[in-house]
């Protein structure tokens, strides 16, 4: 989705799929995050090398296991706007598409109920991407 916000503008949230674990699967404006990034709130299942990218960003990780959710949703998203009200670009990196089973359709709500702007940024599903790996067309 393009953003209409003013890429110099501070407290702001860009909330960006990783895709597949690949890092060269990124897309080109994710990787623009990553290096804009003050404070990175990442999954559990990011490959380091993606976390990497953001050498900058004080990395918090909010990581899900199937049995355990060391940090509640309500958590994930307080934590989220509190960074952004300090004037800081918050880069919210998800597994996947932060739409697909990721909760990103919660982040971004708490976060325009704060009255602060957010980005997203599509990552490649793993659906997407094991199509792609085996030459499978999906339409």
């Amino acid at each position: 989705m393009a953003s209409l916000l003013d890429p110099s503008a501070r407290g702001r949230v860009i909330l960006v799929g990783a895709g597949p674990g690949d890092p060269g699967l990124l897309t080109v404006r994710a990787v623009e995050a990553l290096r804009e990034a003050d404070v990175l709130v990442h999954d559990g299942l990011v490959d380091p090398r993606v976390l990497d990218m953001a050498p900058r960003a004080h990395r918090i990780s909010v990581a899900k296991t199937r049995s355990k959710h060391t940090v509640p949703q309500d958590a994930i998203n307080a934590l989220i706007v509190a960074h952004v009200k300090t004037g800081a670009i918050v880069v919210r990196l998800k597994g996947g598409d932060p739409f697909i089973f990721g909760r990103g359709g919660e982040e971004v709500e708490a976060v325009r109920a704060a009255g602060l702007p957010v980005e997203v940024i599509p990552g490649i599903s793993a659906a997407l991407g094991a199509a792609a790996e085996f030459n499978l067309p999906l339409t």
